[in-house]
């Protein structure tokens, strides 16, 4: 699944298509992220709360990656930090111990 996110509610509807698409209900994501399935469904009902943490653990869950480029193809030649573009990726391994 490849999907352009470009504003937050978009994000909700990404994170319930890769969750049923995993087959994965939200207590069982929810249980897997160490959070309750109230605050799940808060997450895909308003995801401009979801933190980049929050959002990277679910991606991890989810078996997603992020990759940000540039709207504009070309107009960048190297990213803004100078990191080598095939740098390292985060990969949420271990849920956050408390609950968001």
């Amino acid at each position: 699944m490849q999907q352009v996110l470009s504003v937050p509610s978009q994000l909700g509807v990404l994170l319930k298509a890769a969750r049923k698409e995993a087959g994965i209900s939200q207590v069982k994501l929810a249980e897997r992220l160490g959070i309750s399935q109230s605050r799940m469904s808060h997450m895909e009902l308003n995801p401009g709360s979801v933190s980049l943490e929050q959002l990277l653990a679910l991606f991890g869950v989810l078996g997603l990656e992020m990759l940000v480029g540039s709207k504009n193809p070309g107009r960048l030649s190297t990213y803004a930090t100078g990191a080598d573009p095939a740098g390292p990726r985060h990969v949420a391994n271990e849920p956050p111990a408390s609950e968001w």
